[in-house]
């Protein structure tokens, strides 16, 4: 009998499957949509620690580990869902300066609250099993895109309080927190149900300009996603608003997304 040696280059050996998936063995559904966002995106889904945070306007909340398996496992569909379409919404741009791969999402929940739904640091974005923005799919998706520009706003050196501040302390000069004196220059349409006004420009939360480059980028999600389905717009393009939104929009467009707008001008 002849013996053959059969040598496997390392290459040839499939890798193990990384050590944070172990957390969803109890929920195989759940493992399998956590494994589909670390080989589509190298996205790690995992829990976020116990911590007392200072929630602004929120007050003070409890934020406790939650993996999203079994009754949260929805979250996690949702969150998948939500990258693919980012995905698929970068790689049509023309080498956009923009990082939506290889993040960190970190699962909590709140205790006796909803808020907040997420926030984002170092490349990773917390994600609020019970947040009340979270309810659909495309609440998790516009929440996820929020939470992104974040992310690359201070990658970009904090761009927001570096080109936008002095517009944005205008408006908020002129309007307070009047939504009807707003509406012209909210990017979006998230409202703050305490105060009725919008997620823009609500007051101590933070250097109010991060969330409205935010929400700005939101806009732009939105409107470049209609053009590329409708080929038009439903409503009035935000860049052909008051003066300080064409300032905003053009900014926003030539620093993020290399200069790429498909609603015509106006």
């Amino acid at each position: 009998m002849r013996w053959v040696l059969v040598v496997m280059s390392i290459s040839s050996v499939a890798a193990a499957d990384p050590k944070f998936l172990d957390a969803y063995n109890v929920d195989p559904k759940a493992r399998a949509i956590a494994h589909a966002l670390y080989d589509d995106y190298g996205d790690i889904a995992t829990v976020g620690a116990a911590e007392q945070m200072d929630g602004g306007y929120r007050g003070r909340i409890q934020l406790v580990p939650e993996l999203p398996i079994h009754s949260y496992r929805q979250q996690l569909e949702w969150v998948h869902g939500a990258m693919k379409d980012l995905d698929a919404f970068f790689t049509q741009l023309d080498k956009p300066r923009y990082r939506w791969k290889q993040l960190t999402f970190r699962f909590v929940r709140s205790v006796k609250k909803r808020t907040p739904s997420a926030y984002a640091t170092g490349w990773a974005i917390t994600h609020n099993v019970v947040g009340s923005l979270l309810t659909s799919a495309a609440g998790v998706r516009e929440t996820y895109f929020h939470e992104l520009f974040h992310l690359n706003d201070f990658d970009h050196g904090d761009w927001s309080a570096k080109t936008l501040a002095k517009d944005y302390a205008a408006i908020v000069k002129k309007c307070g927190i009047r939504v009807k004196c707003l509406a012209p220059y909210a990017p979006n349409d998230t409202k703050v149900r305490a105060s009725g006004t919008y997620y823009a420009f609500q007051p101590n939360n933070g250097d109010g300009v991060h969330e409205y480059a935010a929400e700005l980028a939101v806009r732009y999600f939105k409107e470049q996603s209609e053009m590329r389905i409708k080929h038009a717009l439903a409503q009035k393009p935000f860049k052909c608003g008051p003066a300080e939104n064409a300032r905003a929009w053009q900014a926003l467009i030539d620093e993020f997304f290399a200069g790429q707008d498909l609603v015509p001008t106006c």
